[in-house]
């Protein structure tokens, strides 16, 4: 069902939206109105499968035994962290 409704773009808006349909992109400002829509749509799909997958990993990884896991000391851990990426780096630029 389309139902009808009033919006208010301002002039850079409005603008954008008529070039894209002169340019032949879409066929009318509601479609642009609804590409924008449908996309804010999928965008707002994404970060909860991303964030879900980020909270199994940390899950998996929490579940290892404490003898897997990187010791890392507060003031000392980002250049731990950065001494490990060149190790990983150089072993697998050595074929490790």
């Amino acid at each position: 069902m389309t139902v009808k409704i009033a919006i208010e773009l301002d002039d850079s808006h409005r603008e954008f939206a008529e070039k894209m349909v002169k340019d032949g992109v879409y066929p009318s400002i509601s479609s642009v109105v609804q590409a924008g829509i449908e996309q804010m749509m999928l965008n707002d799909e994404v970060p909860a499968d991303a964030l879900a997958g980020m909270a199994d990993e940390i899950h998996r990884r929490m579940e290892l035994p404490k003898d897997q896991w990187i010791p890392l000391e507060g003031d000392t851990m980002f250049e731990e962290v950065r001494a490990l990426i060149r190790q990983k780096k150089a072993e697998k630029q050595n074929g490790v």
